[in-house]
This record gives C-alpha cells, sequence and structure tokens, in this order.
C-alpha cells in the first residue's frame, strides 16, 4: 500500500494515541516514583506548598522533587500555582494514589512498572531464544507483590473472600485442616490463623526468602497454629480439608500436576479455593478487559518468561476461565463454582470439590 493510500485520518489519530501512550508509561513510572518515595502520601497531608516544603517533608532531594512534581503537573495529578511556585495533590487524587487508600492505591501497581523495565533487555534475549527469563531476575517480584496483596487480604480474606466458599467461616471456626500454596509471604496465612486460631494452617512456597519473611510475621503475631516450609506444590503430601492458591497457577511451571496433587491431598469433603486472573482464555473476549494490555504485558514480563524459563507451559494469558475450568476438571475437580468479589476486577474466585454433584 503506498502512502497515498493511507488513511489519513485514521494515521493521525492513531500517531495521537502513541503520543498519549509515551507520555502515560513516562507517567505510571513516574507515579510508581511517588508510591515507593513516599511523596504521594506526604502530599496528601499537605496543604499546597513549595517544592521545598515538599521535599522537607518528604525528607527526600528538591531539585529531584521539583522534576518529578513537573510530571504530575503535565500529567494532570498535581495542581500548581505557578503565582505561588505551590503544588497540591487533590483529594480526588489522593484516593488513588495513598497508602491510606488501602487497596484502592493504583500508584502501588504503578511501581511494577520499573520492576518489569529492569529486565526488558532480558526478555528482548527471550524472544530470540524462546528460553524464558529466570525467576532470579526479578529480586523485587515477591515484596512487591506482598505490599499489594497485603491490603486485600486484611480488608476482604476473611469477611469477603472465604464466605465465598458455603460453611467455611464456620468449619474453620470449629477447626480444620488448610494448606495455601504458593504463600509468598505468607500474609494471606497468617490473616487466616488470626482470625481462626481453631484451624490449623500451612503454607508452602518455593522461596526461602519469603518462608523466612512468612515465619517472622507469624512469630510477631504469635501464631501458634501457622506453619511454613519451602517446596514444590506439584509435589505436596498430606491431608487437607481446604487448600487455597491466590494467583499462583497460572505462573506455575507445571500447573496440570499442581492442581492433580491439590486434588490428592484433599479430605473427601475438602475444597480448593483457588484465585486468578478473570479474563478470559480467548484474546478476542479480552479487547474490552479494562487491565486488557497489562495482563498481556505482565504475562510477556513475567508469568510466561519465568515458567518458560523453567522448561514449563508458560500459559501466561493462555490461562483464563476457560483454561482453568477445563485443567481443574482434568485433574478431577466435578464440582466448580466460580465467584467474584466486588470491586476486585482483577480475580475470579473457583471454589473447587471432588466427587459426583450433589
Amino acid at each position: 500500500m503506498s502512502v497515498a493510500e493511507l488513511d489519513a485520518v485514521r494515521q493521525e489519530e492513531f500517531a495521537g494515541r502513541m503520543i498519549q501512550m509515551v507520555n502515560d508509561a513516562c507517567l505510571g513510572l513516574m507515579a510508581g516514583l511517588g508510591h515507593e518515595s513516599g511523596l504521594f502520601d506526604t502530599m496528601a497531608g499537605m496543604p499546597a506548598a513549595t517544592s521545598e516544603d515538599i521535599a522537607d517533608a518528604a525528607g527526600l532531594s528538591e531539585r529531584y522533587v521539583r522534576e518529578w512534581l513537573g510530571a504530575m503537573v503535565v500529567g494532570g495529578v498535581v495542581d500548581y500555582v505557578p503565582e505561588r511556585h505551590t503544588y497540591a495533590l487533590p483529594p480526588e487524587h489522593a484516593a488513588s494514589l495513598t497508602r491510606a487508600a488501602g487497596p484502592d492505591n493504583l500508584a502501588r501497581i504503578a511501581q511494577d512498572l520499573g520492576m518489569l523495565g529492569e529486565v526488558e533487555q532480558r526478555v528482548l534475549r527471550a524472544f530470540h531464544t524462546g528460553e524464558g527469563v529466570p525467576y532470579s531476575a526479578y529480586p523485587r517480584f515477591q515484596a512487591l507483590q506482598a505490599e499489594e496483596s497485603k491490603e486485600v487480604y486484611d480488608l476482604a480474606l476473611v469477611n469477603g473472600i472465604v464466605p465465598l466458599v458455603p460453611g467455611l467461616t464456620e468449619r474453620l471456626s470449629t477447626g480444620i485442616e488448610a494448606l495455601d500454596i504458593g504463600c509468598g509471604q505468607g500474609h494471606a496465612v497468617n490473616v487466616l490463623a488470626k482470625a481462626f486460631p481453631a484451624s490449623r494452617f500451612r503454607g508452602l512456597d518455593m522461596s526461602d526468602d519469603g518462608i523466612a519473611a512468612a515465619r517472622a510475621e507469624a512469630a510477631e503475631l504469635g501464631l501458634a497454629n501457622a506453619e511454613f516450609a519451602v517446596g514444590d506444590c506439584a509435589g505436596l503430601t498430606g491431608s487437607y480439608d481446604l487448600v487455597t492458591a491466590f494467583d499462583v497457577i497460572h505462573d506455575l511451571a507445571r500447573p496440570a500436576q499442581a492442581l492433580a496433587a491439590v486434588a490428592g491431598a484433599l479430605s473427601d469433603d475438602g475444597v480448593f479455593l483457588m484465585g486468578d486472573i478473570a479474563a478470559s482464555s480467548r484474546l478476542e473476549e479480552n479487547t474490552d478487559h479494562p487491565l486488557g494490555a497489562a495482563l498481556y504485558t505482565f504475562s510477556t514480563f513475567y508469568c510466561m518468561s519465568v515458567s518458560l524459563s523453567e522448561g514449563g507451559e508458560g500459559l501466561g494469558t493462555v490461562w483464563g476461565e476457560e483454561t482453568a475450568m477445563r485443567m481443574l476438571a482434568e485433574a478431577g475437580f466435578s464440582q466448580v463454582d466460580t465467584q467474584r468479589v466486588e470491586g476486585d476486577i482483577l480475580n475470579v474466585y473457583y471454589v473447587a470439590r471432588l466427587g459426583s454433584p450433589v
């Protein structure tokens, strides 16, 4: 097609979109810095102030703060009064940018962009080799994930997610054996152990650092009913009344083996509660997903790549609700219900049981 045959209006519109994309990508990186540096939290507690006052309050370099504020102003995040050289974070914006916002703090997710940028060249090489990128290339991953999930677990795990399984709250209150696979730093386990002291909880993860952090938190909370172990969930043993997996299965090198191991470890009336990506396995059904591009990006930069580096299936976004239901059935789960938690656009929860439907 010659240049003369191009749709000039469509070309101009797309060029404008690309300009906006570059701007937003840069603004996202700066928003991540605003979270990690504490600048958003600092500004939320201040009236309109100069860059010097903001830097002093945050304990940061004024020159860097001033440049960061420039991006926030032109990006429409921070208000600026040039006559007074003052900056202010509107409360309506702070509601999505500060730690006080809890799970609504989207700046916490923005910091992941910096982590992905750290491995961009390794991901590029993987496009040529197909070998993937090892988990060791992401030293910040687990800490960032723990921070992002902590608020959700604190707010919704006991009163929002557990009740998705009929009767589970009562069973946990009476006392059962529970296991969380891919527990990371173990906060979900510790939240449940604190809420249900009659039950016993175990967390399993491949990361030595994650398990050490989980044990430290359990000790700090004085939890005698929580324990943690380093291990591969694809080879788990024991018998449990409840097994949970939150945002884990699609990342695994051997997801089918892990699901089969979970099925083999459940007691006769046991239940598997799995939270995972709320998306379709079919690309055409994700075009209107509010975080569709982010899902495919995170899959390319982490989920798929890490799995492939371990010789795994590299499911990534191939793992959607259709694939999840198929693999659960293949693992022996004949009763599977899907549930959603209000306000959670990222996850769908699967309540899976063995045996024949009643």
